[in-house]
């Protein structure tokens, strides 16, 4: 038996929340996939097994881990074209086998002629669909930037090396999989027709979706890639390749110019860094919400003995929503871009501020999220992000997590260059006190403002103990990132659970907005567990499937490499 800490007004003892509160362990989400072992090379683990494929032999020709996660990154962009890219952007940690910690940030960034108010309508309203679908509603691209930065200061090979491999691909093309085909039917036909291009490039000369199995070719993608090969992110920033963007953006309402592609940088900042039972945990500061939130959410859950309330019981959800809920009301007052507004990134993760959060949580009724604030006094991500995780045998890792947000970007590819355009203008606050697409609800701090870049839920994580890389993590899954990426480290370091058994385990999410707790489907938590948080107050809503992880783990005695793919994928 064991006793709860004293939370709010009331100690309680395991006898009684066991009877009120009907602790009973959930069904296991879906069967683990296969272990992914380390050849002694290392280890690239990403959605698509082309990418893998491509990654894994620059690793075996004695690349490392950051000129595979190059390669990789190209990879996706020709394979995976649902999200993989370069026509958007994300972050990317980075572990070195000398002990440094960097993070790399090559969001996109909103375009000169950005304004605060440019997708509300003259009485003030937001206008559907203008900043998620067409020209209008894309970033300035990072992609290429974030790579060519992560080669000039880790990588060890030549770019058009390790670009050669997807421009082939591109050119001779690969056959579609099931995953390709599934997430293009469920844009459905009448999506890719919406624009010339996207229908040039995304369907067949009749107009009828790929099946799995035929083959997809990409011959101006090829000629884009074969570019920066050539001039390295020149060839994407500057030349034919800008003048291809600009040219399209100018035609079809777009605000992107040559001289906005010429501005961007990628940026190297210092990471977001906390500590979690003896755990050392590495992720991405703002513009990233990932890091900070990740930190709050499980500074709060230290409090607790979360092993011994047991995996997904009442208790431990309680414990897990309540934290998860202050967080995100923290992000939509706090978070944006560093550059332009003061973040308080230190307030916000303080182990103090957790443990006032915790002694706060009733552990027999839910917190309605109109009681709960921003907490401090003074002072958005897409579902088709994709992730992927890298070790060499050297020590190095890296942990990369890119987007162009919804499916398929906002639906609109570049005439002539072959790839989509992203809609990630739509992660900034469009309107504050207004959910996005994702539901999360934004402030001044993330206003839309020239050459901002907007606040993301992006969490690639790499988690050490006693020195050593334990983990390297990350996922899609827009506003569910964070909560995803949290509960894999959970597993592991709370429930002792296996990589594989912590990716295939089920997942909960709570965001302050909409106030209920988003679980997934086909029985994937018991009657009894719903019913008791019921009783507590929670509202569940079932949804789809959250995330698709990518992660690897070194076993800390054996120096033993694995890697767990997503069964939801």
């Amino acid at each position: 038996m064991y006793k709860l800490l004293r939370r709010g007004t009331g100690t309680m003892t395991a006898a009684m929340l066991a009877a009120s509160l009907l602790m009973v362990q959930v069904v296991q989400a879906a069967a683990p996939t296969p272990v992914l072992q380390s050849n002694g090379n290392g280890l690239v683990v990403s959605s698509q097994r082309l990418a893998d494929e491509i990654g894994q032999k620059v690793l075996d020709k004695g690349g490392n881990a950051m000129d595979a996660a190059v390669a990789v990154g190209y990879a996706l962009a020709v394979c995976h074209p649902n999200a993989g890219n370069i026509g958007g952007g994300g972050f990317a940690i980075v572990h070195t086998a000398k002990g440094e910690d960097m993070a790399l940030d090559f969001r996109e960034m909103a375009p000169g002629k950005a304004t605060r108010d440019m997708y509300l309508d003259a009485k003030g309203n937001v206008i559907p669909g203008a900043s998620t679908t067409g020209y209008k509603c894309a970033g300035i691209p990072g992609s290429v930037a974030g790579f060519s930065a992560l080669l000039e200061k880790y990588g060890t090979m030549k770019l058009a090396d390790l670009i050669q491999p997807s421009i082939e691909m591109a050119n001779n093309g690969f056959k579609v999989s099931k995953n390709f085909e599934r997430t293009m039917a469920s844009q459905g036909q009448a999506y890719f027709t919406k624009w010339p291009t996207t229908a040039k490039y995304f369907l067949h000369q009749d107009g009828s979706l790929y099946k799995e199995g035929e083959l997809f070719v990409q011959k101006d993608l090829a000629k884009t890639l074969s570019r920066i090969a050539k001039n390295g992110k020149d060839g994407f920033y500057k030349g034919e390749t800008a003048d291809l963007i600009a040219n399209d953006m100018a035609a079809n309402g777009g605000l992107i110019t040559k001289s906005d592609l010429a501005k961007y940088k990628a940026v190297w900042r210092k990471p977001s860094e906390t500590t979690y039972r003896g755990y050392k945990i590495v992720s991405m500061p703002p513009p990233s919400s990932g890091g900070t939130i990740i930190a709050e959410i499980l500074n709060v859950m230290e409090n607790a003995d979360m092993k011994k309330l047991g995996f997904q019981t009442p208790a431990s959800i309680n414990v897990e929503a309540e934290a998860m809920r202050q967080a995100y009301a923290d992000r939509s007052e706090y978070l944006g871009d560093p550059d332009f507004v003061k973040v308080p990134v230190a307030k916000l993760t303080d182990k103090k501020y957790a443990e006032d959060i915790y002694k706060r949580i009733d552990p027999l009724k839910a917190t309605s999220s109109d009681y709960v604030r921003p907490g401090l006094k003074g002072i958005h991500e897409g579902h088709q992000t994709t992730h992927y995780s890298v070790v060499d045998k050297m020590g190095n890792a890296v942990s990369v997590t890119y987007t162009i947000n919804d499916w398929y970007g906002g639906g609109a590819a570049v005439k002539g260059a072959g790839f989509l355009l992203n809609d990630e203008m739509d992660d900034f606050s469009i309107k504050p006190g207004v959910p996005n697409m994702y539901g999360l609800v934004g402030g001044d701090a993330n206003a839309i403002a020239p050459y901002k870049r907007p606040l993301s839920s992006m969490s690639p994580s790499i988690v050490s103990k006693d020195g050593k890389t334990f983990m390297v993590v990350g996922s899609p899954g827009g506003s569910r990132i964070i909560t995803t990426v949290l509960q894999v480290m959970s597993n592991v370091i709370d429930h002792g659970m296996t990589l594989t058994d912590a990716v295939a385990a089920p997942r909960i999410h709570m965001q302050w907005l909409p106030d209920e707790i988003r679980t997934e489907p086909q029985n994937m938590m018991s009657d009894a567990t719903k019913a008791a948080l019921a009783k507590m107050g929670y509202k569940l809503h079932e949804q789809s499937y959250m995330g698709d992880v990518n992660a690897i783990i070194i076993d800390p005695v054996t120096g033993e490499v694995s890697g767990s793919h997503d069964p939801r994928s």
